[in-house]
């Protein structure tokens, strides 16, 4: 994983050093499972790059980093996480949430990538209301 996140900070960061330009105008939240367990990393247009155990970017990113810092847990179930993640995207969204403006991916120990349905989306929203 960590190395996947090496490459891409290069990337980002060979325009910077060689002609002092800046091409990629935007950071990358890069999530996934290795040998170490879930891994969260955020890589800037600079090419600099992070670790999180839980982040946000984008419009009101210290309100949603608050939030994070408040909600989240070492320990907490996948649900729980759904949850939080919903709660947060609440916090600085502009407009009504629904199953069809939102995307949910989870990546579970087995390192199995699934993008919840609508349906499933759905649930977890009447669940947070």
């Amino acid at each position: 994983m960590l190395s996947v996140v090496f490459i891409l900070g290069h990337f980002y960061y060979d325009p910077v050093c060689c002609s002092g330009v800046r091409p990629f105008g935007v950071s990358l939240l890069i999530a996934g499972y290795d040998d170490n367990g879930p891994q969260l990393y955020q890589v800037d247009p600079s090419g600099s790059y992070f670790s999180w155990k839980a982040s946000a970017m984008g419009k009101n990113v210290s309100n949603a980093k608050t939030f994070l810092e408040k909600r989240y847990t070492e320990d907490m179930e996948l649900d729980d996480a759904i949850h939080t993640a919903i709660l947060t995207l609440k916090e600085g969204y502009e407009g009504q949430i629904s199953s069809n403006n939102i995307e949910i991916g989870i990546i579970r120990p087995d390192r199995e990538f699934r993008v919840l349905s609508p349906a499933e989306i759905k649930d977890f929203l009447e669940e947070v209301e």
